[in-house]
């Protein structure tokens, strides 16, 4: 009779694969619960070690939360700074910085549901408030040159930068749930409203310049045709005035003429 093979020994963690497990978990936790609805032993039995583990990593699930909802910060935070750098054109600048935004909350919703709270008082890590003021600060300087270039008052550069990251934020927060349409729809109808406000809102917004081209050519012929039709119309309108005055003329001329 065999003996049965010994069962493979697992391989003890080290202390840095072990506290990126607990900030694992914790993240997922954090996440469906918050801070106060987390406890150690949930934390710890996730993890399958006992509490004295996460204590001696973190000293407890405050410092816990607040390395992991510092570590998302400056994750979305990269994320957006390093998009509004890599373009050139202030049009590229605002859609790389919304598609970047959505694609973190699609890629990291646990991460963005922590941030999107005030952080717990006692942790000492930023909010959700704080980190957009830090994403407006950059559009601001952004802004500030680019009215400086064209003569505008940079003063205002400052709530302009504020109702931009507050337009593309609140709507990130929204499309975390529904997440519907696709983010990159929904960064090009952002962006279509941001750039062309209310009054010039393209029908089909693209992230694609050239399907925007497209789609402005197209706008451009039905506004020829359409033009060309109303010039149509007003002429065959001024035609039939026309020939009803003649007509008219003729009526009263045949009314005051004694030798008809």
């Amino acid at each position: 009779m065999t003996e049965p093979a010994p069962r493979p020994r697992r391989k003890r963690m080290t202390g840095k694969e072990r506290r990126e497990q607990l900030l694992d978990i914790g993240r997922t936790l954090f996440a469906e619960r918050g801070l106060d609805g987390t406890s150690v032993e949930e934390i710890a039995s996730a993890a399958g070690v006992s509490k004295p583990v996460v204590y001696e990593h973190f000293g407890g699930k405050e410092g816990l939360y607040a390395v992991v909802v510092d570590r998302e910060f400056e994750r979305l935070l990269k994320l957006v700074t390093d998009a509004l750098d890599s373009a050139i054109h202030y049009r590229s600048k605002l859609e790389k910085a919304a598609l970047a935004l959505l694609e973190y909350i699609e890629e990291h919703p646990d991460g963005f549901r922590i941030i999107v709270r005030d952080s717990h008082g006692g942790t000492g890590t930023g909010s959700y408030a704080s980190l957009l003021s830090e994403i407006a600060g950059e559009v601001e300087y952004i802004l500030a040159q680019e009215f400086d270039r064209h003569g505008y008052d940079d003063k205002f550069a400052p709530l302009y930068a504020q109702s931009l990251v507050g337009m593309v934020a609140l709507t990130g927060q929204w499309w975390l749930d529904v997440r519907k349409p696709r983010r990159e729809d929904v960064a090009a109808h952002i962006v279509n409203l941001a750039w062309n406000g209310l009054a010039g809102l393209e029908p089909r917004p693209s992230l694609d310049p050239r399907q925007r081209r497209k789609e402005l050519e197209r706008m451009e012929k039905r506004a020829e045709k359409a033009a060309a039709k109303a010039e149509k119309a007003e002429e065959r309108a001024a035609a039939k005035a026309e020939k009803a005055q003649r007509r008219g003329r003729r009526d009263f001329e045949e009314i005051t003429d004694p030798s008809a």
